[in-house]
């Protein structure tokens, strides 16, 4: 027990030191990604970090369950190193407020709504942990109660409480939480922003992906990428979601837990679609 304290202490610890130097934007931490950093060959970052570069400071970017803008987010040292522009929606205002605001309060054209996506503006419910507001926590937070509840069936919930000292409440009412948040439509936020392009859409929705791209009418849209988790998802709906990228002329590629899609790759980008989906 002890062991697991002192190491989860050290990880709080080297997460607030990454987020504060984030945060204020700290000449060495962008430094760092912008002169030494160098993703692994063929890897989904050194995708990101080469499309990224190719588009010269000129990257836009609507991002689906953004939470904390650091803790396990493929795109954040990327945001800062290349000064993207975008929407990063958050839909928990505990999180939104503490922290993804925070991340990117120095961060011109770079605008975080504490919101959900929908098919219209309005207010939905979300499921969330009730007894916990750490990362691991609120990062399994979903508008599917029954994608939640799996959390719990094949414990995932119980390996966290282990490794940081917790006790899950025997009450169910006190397992998970449902809260009423804010959802905007792509139609409301395209015209607010006025986005002309998006160059990527990130979606981490735990579950809820296949629904994102649906909502997002990619046919109208047209996200010239796309990445989202593919782990959540069931095997039909994943199948389904393939399936509809390619009948919109996206290029698929599976790096891990998350799927790239790419809307008709130009030559310097074919070699990460090689093996494809």
């Amino acid at each position: 027990m002890l062991k697991h304290k002192l190491k989860a202490s050290f990880k709080a610890f080297w997460k607030n030191l990454r987020f504060n130097l984030s945060a204020s934007d700290n000449p060495v931490f962008i430094g760092f990604y912008k002169y030494f950093y160098k993703p692994k060959k063929g890897s989904l970052a050194e995708f990101i970090s080469e499309y990224s570069l190719s588009k010269k400071g000129d990257f836009y970017v609507i991002q689906i369950g953004a939470n904390d803008g650091i803790t396990h987010d493929p795109i954040h040292k990327f945001i800062k190193r290349d000064r993207w522009k975008g929407v990063l929606l958050e839909p928990q205002p505990d999180v939104y407020n503490q922290e993804l605001k925070k991340i990117y309060q120095f961060n011109e054209g770079l605008h975080p709504i504490c919101a959900a996506i929908g098919k219209e503006d309005g207010t939905q419910k979300l499921y969330k942990i009730g007894f916990s507001t750490m990362r691991w926590a609120t990062g399994l937070a979903s508008f599917s109660l029954e994608q939640i509840q799996d959390h719990f069936r094949n414990g995932v919930v119980a390996l966290n409480c282990k490794k940081y000292g917790l006790e899950i409440p025997k009450d169910p009412k006190k397992q998970i939480v449902e809260v009423d948040v804010e959802v905007i439509s792509p139609q409301t936020l395209i015209k607010k922003y006025n986005v002309s392009h998006i160059d990527l859409l990130q979606i981490d929705a735990e579950g809820y992906d296949l629904e994102v791209i649906k909502i997002f009418d990619i046919g109208k849209t047209k996200p010239r990428t796309i990445i989202f988790e593919n782990e959540n998802l069931p095997k039909e709906e994943l199948e389904e979601c393939y399936q509809l990228l390619k009948s919109n002329n996206y290029r698929l590629q599976k790096f891990g837990r998350d799927t790239l899609a790419m809307l008709n790759p130009p030559q310097e980008f074919e070699r990460f679609f090689e093996s494809g989906v």
